[in-house]
């Protein structure tokens, strides 16, 4: 018998979204983070870097800026106007005390009622390898949030990855998703040359956001609970 994923926690305001690289929330939040704000809820980005060497043959001095611009431009497709970077070099994030406090910093400054970030395992699926940046920001903001005072710290703490625990119903967020994404133009007009920005997006929402026969047959955005109650 499949086990079933939980319904997203529904008893919240603020939500804090953490990530390493510009488009890491538009590879499997975005749709989540659309019908949330779309409810009223305030969700805030904090990104460690700018991705300023992940567009193969630009210079990292142009390609951070750019993508920084995206990254703003992607977020308010979805409703988020808070969109901070914090300047730690891409391809090269770990887990370090700079990192962590700021990480600490962010939460307290923001004070939202629950965490989203990475995934930090080694391996999304067999063969298909995480990145080190992911693996080492998603370490950061575990050992950051256990370090806080328990009664003050959010409730919660999830993260988007394979091992999900529980799920957001996004079946009317599926264009907005993808016109998220596809705001990353650059980015994906490098990563692709052969297909259509537009075209890479609709097929990676469509991947992430697949029918789910432990969810009632709906397009879901999941989450998995690393920290809080149930």
């Amino acid at each position: 018998m499949t086990t079933q994923l939980l319904p997203f926690p529904a008893d919240w305001q603020t939500g804090l979204v953490l990530v390493a690289h510009p488009d890491d929330p538009e590879y499997g939040m975005a749709p989540a983070v659309a019908r949330w704000t779309a409810q009223g809820r305030h969700i805030v980005y904090a990104l460690a870097s700018s991705g300023e060497a992940g567009i193969e043959g630009m210079d990292p001095a142009e390609a951070g800026p750019a993508r920084e611009a995206e990254q703003r431009a992607s977020a308010a497709i979805v409703g988020v106007d808070e969109v901070e970077f914090w300047g730690f070099p891409d391809s090269a994030i770990r887990n370090t005390p700079e990192l962590r406090n700021r990480i600490q910093q962010t939460i307290t400054r923001v004070k939202p009622d629950l965490i989203l970030s990475l995934f930090g395992g080694p391996e999304w699926a067999p063969g298909q390898p995480n990145q080190s940046d992911h693996m080492e920001f998603a370490a950061a903001v575990i050992e950051a949030y256990d370090a806080l005072d328990p009664i003050t710290r959010p409730r919660r703490l999830f993260e988007n990855g394979p091992s999900a625990t529980h799920a957001v119903d996004v079946t009317d967020q599926i264009d907005v998703a993808v016109n998220s994404l596809a705001a990353h133009a650059k980015y994906l007009s490098v990563l692709d040359p052969a297909t259509p920005v537009v075209e890479q997006a609709r097929r990676q929402i469509d991947m992430v956001t697949a029918p789910r026969d432990d969810f009632d047959d709906l397009r879901a955005a999941c989450f998995e609970l690393k920290r809080g109650p149930e």
